[in-house]
């Protein structure tokens, strides 16, 4: 096959698809345009056609010889390995790409060796031009030349890598022959890795990144929260999810995922406890866990056999009662889901009639003109929902509801538009947006780039509690109905989460137990106080363990205190503990501790901060350390606790991730490495973005 050679001079000739191949970028581009429309800075070289046989200027002729092959055929014969290209037939001239590019691209298998040896570039290794070509061989604008990248065989394995961990890809796609076949053709020098090969060098880059993660977990000044995800598998095995929440020195908030555990018996009551010690052993955390958020409720055994394993691995705080929490989003979706099926036959008429409009352009433009001759102020659009994703329905609700008007005007003009919502039915779907609205609010909070401290869903909560418990005692059959399920539902993740959450806003400087009696009042009446002393006595006695317990220590000062401590034991008579004060340190001690124990009562009693609706409470807590030294290291502890424990892209989901076949027909190392690699990643392009050079090429 041949196609047309792209030479201005001689652009009929036509020479062998093998001798004329793309023109590559490590060398400069020539650009021809026509005349118009030119960028001032591109000066224009005018062809001039040539009077008499010129001397060959170009280096290429330093590595190429012209033979005669026949009447009016020459040909370029290679110095080196004696390999023959195409020149010219008659007074047509194939000109010298073909020619640079044997040698640039290290195709003469004698330039090449030799190149190896020496360990040197091509003679083109950054060549001084390169040519492209348009339809018009007039003019010939000069552009920038395309920096010159050397090859890499280890770089290209690290990307592959990457690109694996980033985007999910399976380990054997470095052994499907499309992918080879890209890759060779790409980089014909790249020898392809094998499946083995490229496992190893994921797990190598989940090792690095490891231990950049240890680095930032043992200089960590205060504890760490543990939050536990279960993903079910299709094989009956299931993959624990472990990530730390916590506040480093700079005050600034981490999430991280820790670990990936198979866990064989995904159903047994010790599952969960097995993977929390798994967690603190891999990361060397013992005494310095928190708290732990799990994403479903555990029955009585589970929750015992994790406080009896914490309970030898880790001091208890506040008798375990900060130790199994659950998880908001989780509750929130099956709350919704509960909603959603119990009116079931409402939701699916306004499906069906979104559906009518939307899988139509005719109908759909009829309806928003019906909608603009109506007037209707809603600025919402109709979509179809996702129904593994309860925010989509919610929002194809909301959006039937407010444009109700136009769909009784489509149903009077349209003959073939049948079963559309009644009046009736318009008020039902408004009345169960009024209840999943506070649900859909606070699921929203958990999908902010930023993660919310912990104080933040006391007030979603409350709200919530308060007003599920007034609808459920509704006269109107409806509401009631609706919102009894709910109610109970959220019931129980109030009354396992509302102490955690209650200890979490009383560290807010704008609301402490201020706003818990207030909401306490609300929601319990007369027995409010009885809440409110627990939650009172729960956060003195948890400062007491602050004042009497050290927190886990940084290796650094661990080390400054090891060697205050090692020089008494080296040294016996007075001039140990200066002069005989030891009776003296321990009266310090114990006066400190008396005068550490006031801070909480100096803060509960000093008068409110102004509410403001962008406040930084860690960033307060930080600013006043000096002032609050004990408090503010609890406050950082408790203001970390997580309410989550999935990713903010599944907060809405209301189907379960889980394994696919896929990983889980990998080694559990192998899927450990690919899924925390990704997270600590991801985690760093945010973090600290790559700087990223613009090289403009011309087209």
């Amino acid at each position: 096959m041949e196609v047309e050679n792209p030479n201005p001079v001689m652009n009929n000739e036509l020479v062998p698809m093998e001798d004329a191949q793309p023109m590559e970028t490590e060398m400069q581009l020539d650009l021809f345009e026509p005349e118009a429309n030119h960028s001032e800075d591109l000066t224009p070289i005018v062809e001039q056609q040539p009077t008499k046989r010129r001397k060959k200027k170009s280096v290429v002729w330093e590595h190429f010889t012209i033979e005669t092959v026949g009447t009016g055929c020459r040909r370029a014969c290679c110095k080196q390995c004696k390999q023959s290209f195409a020149y010219s037939t008659g007074n047509k001239v194939a000109g010298t790409s073909h020619l640079k590019r044997h040698i640039a691209k290290g195709t003469c298998p004698v330039v090449l060796r030799n190149q190896e040896r020496n360990n040197q570039s091509t003679p083109y290794s950054a060549p001084p031009k390169m040519s492209s070509f348009t339809d018009t061989p007039k003019r010939r604008y000069r552009t920038a030349a395309v920096p010159y990248i050397s090859f890499d065989a280890d770089r290209c394995r690290h990307e592959i890598a990457r690109m694996i961990i980033m985007h999910d890809y399976p380990l054997h796609m470095v052994e499907h022959p499309g992918f080879v076949a890209f890759v060779q053709n790409l980089q014909p020098r790249f020898d392809m890795v094998s499946f083995n090969t490229v496992q190893g060098d994921c797990v190598a880059t989940y090792l690095r990144e490891k231990a950049s993660i240890q680095r930032v977990i043992e200089g960590v000044p205060g504890r760490i929260c543990l939050t536990l995800d279960l993903w079910p598998s299709s094989r009956t095995i299931g993959y624990m999810f472990v990530s730390g929440q916590f506040i480093d020195s700079d005050w600034k908030m981490h999430r991280k995922l820790l670990n990936v555990i198979m866990e064989p018996y995904p159903e047994s009551d010790t599952a969960f406890s097995h993977s929390v010690a798994a967690c603190l052993s891999d990361w060397n955390m013992d005494g310095k866990l928190f708290s732990v958020t799990i994403n479903q409720p555990l029955n009585d055994a589970a929750v015992d056999n994790m406080r009896a394993l914490l309970s030898v691995k880790n001091p208890l705080v506040l008798g375990g009662q900060l130790l199994v929490g659950n998880c908001l989003a989780r509750s929130l979706s099956r709350i919704v889901e509960d909603a959603l099926a119990s009116v079931h036959g409402l939701v699916k008429k306004i499906r069906d009639s979104v559906k009518y409009v939307k899988t139509s352009e005719s109908r759909e433009e009829k309806f928003i003109e019906l909608k603009l001759q109506l007037q209707v102020p809603s600025s919402k659009t109709l979509a179809i929902d996702d129904q593994t994703r309860w925010n989509t329905t919610y929002e194809m609700l909301l959006a039937a509801s407010e444009l109700k008007e136009v769909f009784s005007c489509l149903d009077t003009t349209d003959p073939d538009y049948k079963d559309a919502p009644t009046v009736e039915d318009f008020q039902q779907v408004e009345i169960l947006c009024t209840y999943l609205k506070p649900l859909f609010d606070t699921a929203n909070l958990l999908t902010t780039a930023a993660t919310p401290t912990t104080n933040t869903f006391f007030h979603e909560a409350w709200k919530i509690q308060l007003e599920l418990a007034r609808a459920a005692s509704s006269e109107e059959p409806f509401v009631s109905t609706l919102t009894k399920s709910m109610q109970e539902n959220f019931d129980k993740y109030w009354k396992s989460s509302c102490f955690i959450l209650a200890i979490a806003v009383v560290m807010d400087p704008r609301f402490k137990l201020k706003l818990v009696e207030f909401s306490f009042s609300k929601i319990y009446g007369d027995d409010s106080a009885a809440y409110v002393k627990i939650v009172d006595e729960g956060i003195h006695e948890l400062f007491l363990e602050y004042v009497a317990l050290p927190l886990p220590l940084t290796p650094a000062y661990a080390e400054a205190m090891n060697g205050q401590t090692a020089k008494p034991e080296d040294h016996q008579g007075i001039g140990t503990n200066g002069l005989g004060l030891t009776d003296f340190d321990v009266y310090i001690m114990e006066t400190t501790s008396q005068l550490a124990k006031s801070e909480l009562d100096q803060y509960l009693e000093e008068s409110l901060l102004p509410r403001v609706h962008e406040f930084d409470v860690v960033g307060w807590w930080k600013v006043n350390r000096m002032k609050y030294p004990t408090l503010s290291k609890m406050a950082r502890d408790i203001l970390s606790i997580p309410v989550c424990t999935v990713p903010a892209a599944s907060v809405f989901d209301t189907v379960r991730k889980e394994m696919d076949s896929y990983r889980c027909s990998l080694r559990p190392e192998t899927v450990e490495a690919l899924i925390c690699a990704k997270d600590w990643l991801q985690t760093e392009s945010v973090e600290a973005p790559t700087a990223l050079v613009k090289v403009e090429v011309p087209i």
